[in-house]
């Protein structure tokens, strides 16, 4: 197995906090003889791990809760490492959404598992039907940097649920957070079941050569379209959770003050690297100045007027990313967009200041291209006809954000539009209900995750018909036909 020692250098802690702050050098790719390897195993062991019952798969999922608490501190440590981000924020978006995600499966699971009973036609009288929900085997989670235990093991919950072998990739741009990762998978799980492979590109060329029988991936939207050719090769299922431009109306009848403080939480948060961040703003035109005026109070109310400073601001990942989005920037002042807060940068530190721009030309990168970073462009209306014709004229994003008090505005835009998901009056948080189905539509995704959608992404609905009575209306409409079974046929098709 291809796994180097991780090289970690401890540092004294740049944001005032009592924890160390670490640098990992780049972690090997995993071989892909050793990717086989593993794969030979999960196929050899699948179908033992698919008789568990719902209590064995219970016990599995508590087991990885515990784990999840026990090395809380390592977790956090890890990403303020990757991307300077505050121990509270980790808490919230990574470690609360996977503790109630396991907290939900357990609940449910038993439920989940006892064969759901459909009707049968009079047609088919002196029968019963049934959907069983069976694991589809060995699957795939490839998961990214931007929320990766958040990312890694919200799937894998569902995953163990429904009675899957699992291979994990996780994102080679956090490699801290990989390794804490793989190290609670380690300890909890033999190889032959769950295990991680860590490393980059050729990882992933790696892992996509192989006949999975699902593959979850969280990325962009144009190596979604990769994984789906490779798994077009195999015939395998996919859940795509992509990305996209997710735009925002606050409408004449907001309040403006919650819309500026959910927004601006929702932007800025994880520096905006979020696959559903408010990407584009629609203000109407008569809340444009009061708006602006409490968005910026809001800013600073959350990281101070210099964000730099502020421990609860984390950072671009890498410099990549950092020099992508300082290049939307100059191309949008270049086309005379306007900065009316923010706007400094500094390389040294992938540190792109909170920033609003107004008089974005839409042909600009910042408008085409989802902006995955703390910049907003923002852009007035009269009439709902022009952010909706905008909207529309885009691929469709994986969330839309409405705030208005007006049932009959809101009805519109959602009747007139396609998103994955919509949060009315919050930006986000749509996310954490486990009742939601989570995901996109075409470009922003395919399939949906979450609480039982989840548990459903990793199943087959394994439908299931028995004839329980010695009588079925079917044998008096089998060949050789006559008149008889002709009427039968006739009546069948005129009344069932």
């Amino acid at each position: 197995m291809s796994q180097p020692t991780a090289q970690v250098i401890r540092e004294a802690p740049t944001n005032g906090s009592s924890q160390p702050s670490t640098r990992l050098a780049a972690t090997a790719d995993t071989s892909a003889a050793e990717i086989e390897r593993i794969f030979n195993l999960q196929q050899a062991h699948q179908f033992t791990v698919a008789k568990t019952n719902a209590r064995e798969r219970k016990e599995k999922l508590k087991k990885l809760h515990k784990a999840v608490l026990a090395r809380r501190q390592d977790i956090r440590d890890a990403m303020y490492a990757d991307f300077r981000k505050h121990p509270s924020e980790v808490d919230l978006t990574e470690i609360y959404y996977v503790t109630s995600e396991i907290k939900h499966a357990v609940r449910h699971l038993s439920k989940w598992l006892r064969p759901h009973r459909v009707k049968t036609p009079i047609a088919l009288l002196g029968s019963s039907s049934h959907i069983h929900y069976e694991p589809k085997g060995v699957v795939l989670i490839i998961s990214p940097w931007n929320f990766p235990v958040n990312l890694t093991f919200g799937p894998l919950v569902a995953a163990i649920a429904a009675g899957n072998c699992v291979m994990i990739k996780p994102s080679e741009n956090t490699p801290h957070t990989s390794a804490v990762m793989k190290s609670i998978i380690d300890g909890l799980f033999d190889e032959s079941e769950v295990a991680v492979v860590e490393g980059g590109i050729a990882t992933s060329q790696a892992v996509l050569a192989l006949p999975f029988n699902h593959i979850f991936f969280t990325g962009s939207p144009g190596i979604g379209k990769v994984v789906m050719e490779a798994a077009a090769k195999h015939l395998a299922s996919v859940t795509l959770e992509l990305g996209g431009k997710s735009p925002t109306i606050v409408d004449e009848t907001a309040n403006v003050n919650a819309a500026a403080k959910r927004i601006a939480w929702a932007k800025f948060t994880n520096n905006g690297q979020i696959c559903i961040a408010p990407d584009y703003l629609f203000v109407h035109e008569s809340k444009k100045d009061e708006f602006l005026n409490k968005f910026r109070d809001n800013i600073e109310a959350f990281y101070g007027e210099e964000a730099q400073q502020s421990d609860s601001y984390a950072r671009i990942v890498n410099n990549r990313h950092f020099q992508r989005l300082s290049g939307y920037l100059d191309d949008a002042k270049a086309r005379g967009a306007t900065v009316v807060y923010g706007g400094r940068t500094e390389g040294s530190e992938d540190y792109i200041a909170p920033t609003v721009l107004t008089d974005v030309d839409p042909n600009s990168d910042i408008m085409t291209e989802e902006i995955f970073g703390p910049v907003l462009p923002v852009s007035t209306f009269k009439s709902l006809d022009e952010p909706i014709a905008m909207i529309n004229s885009k691929e469709k994003p994986l969330a839309l954000y409405i705030y208005s008090k007006s049932k009959q505005n809101i009805g519109r835009i959602i009747e007139n539009t396609r998103a994955g998901g919509t949060s009315i009056n919050h930006s986000a948080v749509h996310y954490f209900n486990h009742n939601l189905p989570f995901g996109g539509s075409n470009n922003s995704g395919i399939g949906k995750g979450h609480g039982f959608f989840g548990f459903e992404a990793f199943s087959n609905a394994r439908g299931v018909f028995k004839q329980v009575s010695p009588f079925s209306a079917i044998d008096l409409m089998s060949a050789p036909y006559n008149k008889l079974k002709q009427t039968l046929i006739d009546l069948s098709i005129k009344f069932f």
